[in-house]
């Protein structure tokens, strides 16, 4: 309660409690949890999966939906999740590890250009760089494996196969044998507008992506989901949680880019609003090994959403701007989903990515307009957002209604 501001009454909505424990404080967050009489401890950040959170709040008797630590190494270790991926017969992109400069440069050679290269352990969601420029690769790999670029998350590197196609993203709600999937999302990961700009966590994204339909789904399930969680499962870690993956759809399918141990952001928070039933009930079976897919169904209409992120976003993001109207911008329609913001009288920046404005409507275009009118209610200063999130996809979807309606 502490900090927000007296709009925000949270004696309406029991259960909505902040607490200041650190999310890798594994003995911290269990006598939290034993103390709050917690039914299901639901682990979002990568950070606490790496660290075995989820696997000391079990030992402790607590429901988690959550991956074990050696489970979430899908996330912690691109080249781990080559491995599995290798092993379960998943299509993927030809990759090689290094650890040293001189040897991961003279790799350039063995791939051709544009060439895709990986911080191995987790950086953020910017341990990423995509370039046709082979200086910088080369600088790119010298701050990784000989600086500091990306600390621990960067002493080893994963050199890619470049592929072409869509990208797409399927999360699926796992309980360690079956799984469910949720409407595929379409994230934006460059800071700037033409999908222009370093790689960031994510600017924004829609739901449901159109480019993977229902026949794409059942792909996905049968090609990489399910192989994945048998190879875990052979491996004596069986996978509990949301396995995020990212794929790119290519002429020869879908082919995984990466994976992520957790609910992926800002996929999600245009996914779940498209979700209807019983949530919690979804995640507690995935935790308890029985799965109920029957929880949850699938809502109608879209969703898009864009990230309202600091100056200088992501590679020198600056604290302390202000985002003027967000206290008053939720709607029915409009979600307003806090990241990195701190009430001091207004909403300030306090973190990269600040916020996000979530809307919901009938289709694509719909919903865009939608967030844009919101973002034109906000003001203030130190903030800024794509203003191309779904543009293409909204065009695309309205031209395909039009030819269903005409009957092409």
């Amino acid at each position: 309660r502490v900090g927000l501001p007296e709009s925000y009454e949270l004696d309406a909505a029991p259960g909505f409690e902040r607490h200041a424990v650190d999310e890798c404080d594994a003995a911290a967050l269990a006598r939290l949890a034993e103390e709050r009489r917690v039914d299901l401890v639901v682990i979002g950040p990568e950070a606490p999966l790496a660290a075995g959170v989820s696997d000391h709040l079990r030992a402790r008797g607590l429901r988690v939906f959550g991956p074990s630590q050696a489970a979430a190494r899908l996330e912690s270790s691109k080249w781990f999740a080559k491995e599995v991926l290798e092993a379960a017969a998943v299509p993927t992109a030809r990759a090689e590890r290094h650890t040293d400069r001189a040897q991961a440069e003279a790799a350039l050679a063995r791939f051709a250009s544009p060439w895709v290269i990986k911080a191995d352990g987790l950086a953020a969601g910017k341990g990423v760089l995509v370039t046709r420029v082979r200086s910088e690769a080369a600088e790119f790999l010298a701050g990784c494996l000989e600086g500091s670029r990306f600390g621990e998350g960067g002493r080893a590197v994963v050199i890619e196969q470049h592929l072409l196609g869509e990208e797409v993203s399927v999360m699926a709600v796992c309980d360690g044998e079956q799984a469910l999937l949720l409407p595929p999302a379409r994230d934006y990961k460059r800071a700037e507008d033409g999908d222009r700009g370093p790689n960031t966590g994510g600017m924004g994204a829609y739901a449901p992506a159109s480019a993977l339909g229902p026949e794409g789904e059942r792909d996905v399930m049968q090609r990489i989901v399910r192989p994945v969680l048998r190879e875990m499962q052979r491996r004596g870690t069986p996978y509990r949680g949301a396995l995020y993956c990212g794929l790119m759809l290519t002429e020869a399918g879908p082919q995984v880019i990466e994976f992520n141990a957790r609910f992926g952001d800002p996929e999600t928070q245009s996914i779940l609003p498209l979700v209807d039933g019983d949530l919690g009930r979804l995640l507690a079976s995935a935790a308890e090994g029985s799965l109920e897919p029957a929880a949850v169904t699938r809502g109608a209409g879209a969703a898009v959403t864009v990230a309202l992120v600091a100056s200088g976003y992501p590679e020198a993001p600056q604290r302390g701007g202000r985002i003027v109207g967000l206290e008053h911008a939720a709607a029915p329609d409009l979600h307003v989903f806090h990241a990195g913001t701190r009430w001091e009288g207004g909403w300030q920046v306090d973190g990269g990515r600040a916020a996000y404005l979530t809307a919901v409507a009938r289709d694509l275009a719909s919903a865009r307009t939608r967030v844009g009118l919101a973002l034109g209610t906000l003001s203030g200063e130190g903030w800024r957002h794509r203003t191309d999130i779904a543009a293409t996809a909204a065009v695309g979807e309205a031209r395909a209604l039009d030819a269903a309606r005409e009957g092409r």
